[in-house]
């Protein structure tokens, strides 16, 4: 432990499992609630995965009944009173706003998922929410206001008066609630969420790197910039996945009836 790290604090947990990187919240006992060296942590566990070539897909999850709490403002004062951003600006943003990540992720959330946790699997690519989850964008409550995605994907995902009605009020709302709004991509029993977020990540990460990335970016350039951005850059793409040894072994794949093995190349 270091000389700067109090027991209470928490920490970020990474293990590999496979193709994937499983990122998880180790502060249980504390509702998961960050703190300002879990933060640091956290955008450590990002920039590693991107830089990593084995990691073909990441998984965030977090242990004991609860994804996360929120922030710590108590122990993140002096981060704000300093004019300091949420994460460090030389690490990937986990929330995917500034230095943004290349590889797909996934997210498990169980229990309570407040402000920040709503906001990080927001920006994971997809969700798998267990049937005891509770959301709540609480910020209103405390005088200040989501700044790290919510005001913005919550009004993508779920559409103006949807995402205001939970951003202004800061209510809570439910799984089957956060499925119908486009939230979460599935509800599980939370006996069964690690096992399927697992089998799902597993899944994407067997599939071919370049096109998984290239089909990551063209998708989220139509969501940033307009399907004509997106389309105009496609052919181009295309092209260069079919000169890829990866599209070579996936035709070889399909003949011979076989999952592919793909090099990412």
């Amino acid at each position: 432990m270091s000389a700067d790290r109090h027991p209470d604090d928490g920490r970020i947990v990474t293990r590999r499992q496979g193709d994937v990187l499983v990122i998880v919240i180790d502060r249980p006992k504390k509702l998961n609630g960050f703190s300002a060296i879990m933060l640091d942590e956290l955008s450590a566990a990002f920039s590693a995965m991107e830089r990593d070539p084995s990691v073909r897909c990441a998984l965030l999850c977090a242990e004991g009944n609860n994804f996360t709490a929120g922030l710590e403002l108590s122990k993140l004062s002096q981060r704000f009173a300093e004019g300091k951003l949420l994460f460090p600006v030389e690490e990937v943003d986990p929330v995917n706003l500034r230095r943004l990540r290349t590889k797909p992720l996934v997210a498990a959330v169980q229990g309570i998922c407040f402000t920040i946790g709503i906001e990080l699997m927001l920006a994971a690519d997809v969700v798998i929410a267990a049937s005891d989850c509770r959301f709540a964008q609480l910020e209103v409550r405390r005088g200040i206001m989501a700044s790290a995605g919510a005001t913005i994907r919550l009004a993508e995902r779920a559409g103006l008066g949807n995402a205001l009605r939970y951003l202004l009020t800061g209510d809570e709302f439910d799984a089957q609630t956060a499925l119908r709004l486009g939230l979460v991509q599935e509800v599980v029993a939370p006996a069964e969420l690690r096992a399927r977020a697992t089998a799902l990540a597993t899944s994407i990460a067997a599939q071919a790197p370049l096109a998984v990335s290239a089909t990551l970016a063209n998708t989220r350039k139509s969501v940033f910039e307009g399907p004509s951005a997106a389309l105009a850059e496609l052919g181009q793409l295309q092209a260069k996945l079919r000169e890829s040894e990866d599209a070579a072994e996936g035709v070889r794949s399909f003949i011979e009836k076989r999952p592919g093995r793909f090099i990412g190349r």
